[in-house]
């Protein structure tokens, strides 16, 4: 199996204790830790309000909402992937309103093999969401290092009359001479507003 490694948590919202009964079992605690089941759509809320889950299955109806709407919020508010159950004669309604949300449905009822699937769909999902999430910190980041070196190019273009180019040489140079990197330099330049580059 591809992740051995990894458990999904897993937020279960159905008020039907018999496709609890049935779903419970594909979910052995070695993939699946934890795995939150309550009843209701604003139970649901307050938890996913409280906590990030790898995977939503949403058993539609719910005593106090479809659950079509907590389907398509989970989509949009977190990195989950999002499982709907419907009744078989609204899949295809329910299927074109939720797709485009990125929400997931299997019509009820349904068979082992295919949860399986879903959920194994589900957790490649969730996969390539967190290395995205991955991609997007590190992109921050740079964005971020890319910011404090120019704000240190500025001070020292000020403060020391260099030219761009100047500032950017001396930089890098100060970087590779005391063997840090040019985020720490810049950081050091900007500490010290009055002396700069001294």
């Amino acid at each position: 199996m591809v992740f051995l490694d990894r458990t999904y948590s897993v937020l279960l919202v159905s008020a039907a204790e018999k496709f609890n009964e049935s779903l419970l079992p594909l979910l052995p605690g070695s993939m699946y830790y934890p795995v939150t089941a309550v009843k209701s759509v604003s139970a649901a809320k307050r938890r996913l309000l409280e906590q990030n889950y790898d995977l939503v299955l949403v058993n539609d109806p719910l005593p106090d909402d479809p659950g079509v709407r907590l389907a398509m919020d989970a989509c949009t508010d977190s990195p989950a992937g999002v499982l709907l159950f419907v009744r078989r004669e609204l899949y295809d309604e329910i299927c074109d309103q939720v797709s485009e949300w990125g929400v997931a449905v299997l019509p009820k009822p349904t068979n082992t093999q295919a949860v399986t699937w879903a959920l194994q769909i589900l957790r490649a999902t969730r996969e390539r969401m967190r290395r995205m999430e991955e991609k997007q910190v590190t992109l921050e980041d740079k964005i971020r290092e890319m910011r404090l070196i120019n704000q240190a190019k500025w001070q020292l273009i000020a403060r020391k009359q260099m030219t761009e180019a100047e500032a950017h040489r001396y930089i890098e140079k100060l970087s590779m001479d005391t063997r840090r990197s040019k985020r720490e330099v810049a950081a050091e330049i900007l500490k010290t507003p009055g002396s700069g580059a001294e």
